[in-house]
């Protein structure tokens, strides 16, 4: 079987916020003319008009990946700073209020809020997408089925948004509680194969529901537009260094299942059910808490399964130059995800005497630090 390129491509959506308020504020005019001056393509509007999306080029490895994104997030920061603003890299803004907030004018995003109403215009949320080159249809459907094992792990590690509307939700990912309501979204079907994949989605084309499956949400989606497998699960990474480790933990995870199969093995199935009871705990708990080891028929605690899980994909990290990424997998389990960054940093400004608008500024604050630490 001929070996897959494994490349990686990150793409990142970041919320744009006032730098003397710290609230969310609309793109001004000629801003993402002036991104796509620096960044032609690479950049882009999203949903809703206070946010901006960028796309890292075809990168053979993580060096290449981090080279690209800190590119990509300095130039962003860099035209933000023009208009008094600055872009921040979590899943959820702290105390913005989505009705607040409108989508910008443009036909896809028109479409978009006629087709899913009140659902649409909650989409006050960012996340980033991973996507691996595997061309080759057949194996994309066998990925399709055996990656979403691994999937609440990303999302635990990813877990940036805690925080909605001024209030602790509890969760570790509120953006999956929202992103949810839409159609299509969650965790993949069962697909047997590419053929009965390709008879699914094609059912809603010839129906007129959907035009392409650019259209599907799921977790783990086959790109429409490239010949990778896009992983859609994880909230978007305050910090650089955590954006590239998770990438090449996904590249290196996919790789993990192509040895697999060249050794005429495979990593064993469990139904959608129970990987969504993983999900859940994942969403709920970030990295606090454990996930259930479906073979050992217990919850292993975080740290734990980190260390298994990076173990078990070394040889596929050494083959991908991406080992000492892969090793700080485990720094991010033991010390906890943006998640648990952004409580301790509202638990601080209020043991200072901060109150609740003052804590949820502080967390903010601490948000546009971490975008830039690494820069």
């Amino acid at each position: 079987m001929e070996r897959p390129e494994f490349t990686i491509g990150i793409e990142e959506e970041y919320l744009l916020v006032d730098r003397d308020s710290r609230a969310l504020a609309v793109a001004p005019q000629g801003f993402i003319e002036d991104c796509a001056a620096v960044l032609q393509d690479q950049v882009s509007p999203e949903f809703k008009q206070c946010q901006v999306e960028v796309g890292t080029r075809v990168c053979r490895n993580a060096a290449e990946a981090r080279e690209d994104l800190r590119r990509l997030r300095s130039a962003i920061s860099a035209q933000a700073a023009r208009h008094g603003l600055v872009p921040i890299a979590a899943s959820c803004h702290p105390f913005a209020d989505w009705k607040d907030h409108d989508h910008t004018p443009k036909e896809r995003y028109d479409g978009l809020e006629r087709a899913l109403a009140g659902v649409a215009r909650r989409l006050l949320i960012c996340g980033c997408h991973v996507h691996v080159g595997v061309g080759d249809d057949a194996l994309r459907a066998d990925f399709l089925q055996q990656m979403p094992y691994f999937l609440p792990h990303l999302l635990a590690l990813s877990t940036s948004s805690p925080f909605w509307q001024g209030e602790d939700t509890g969760l570790a990912s509120y953006r999956i509680s929202v992103f949810d309501n839409l159609p299509r979204t969650g965790l993949p079907p069962e697909y047997q194969s590419w053929a009965e994949y390709q008879r699914s989605v094609g059912v809603l084309i010839d129906l007129g529901i959907i035009e392409d499956s650019s259209k599907i949400w799921w977790d783990l989606r086959p790109s429409h537009s490239y010949p990778t497998l896009e992983t859609r699960i994880m909230d978007v990474s305050p910090r650089l260094e955590d954006a590239i480790t998770l990438a090449s933990l996904t590249q290196s995870i996919m790789r993990m299942l192509w040895r697999l199969r060249v050794r005429n093995q495979r990593w064993r199935s469990y139904g959608r059910f129970l990987v969504g009871e993983n999900r859940w705990r994942a969403q709920r708990y970030g990295t606090t808490e454990g996930l259930i080891d479906f073979g050992r028929g217990t919850i292993v605690p975080f740290p734990e399964l980190m260390a298994e899980l990076v173990e078990l994909v070394e040889e596929d990290a050494d083959a991908l130059e991406c080992r000492a990424e892969l090793e700080r997998v485990q720094t991010i389990a033991a010390t906890g995800s943006s998640a648990e960054r952004q409580r301790a940093a509202a638990a601080r400004a209020v043991a200072s005497g901060a109150d609740l608008d003052g804590a949820m500024a502080a967390v903010v604050d601490h948000l546009i630090e971490e975008f830039h630490h690494d820069l």
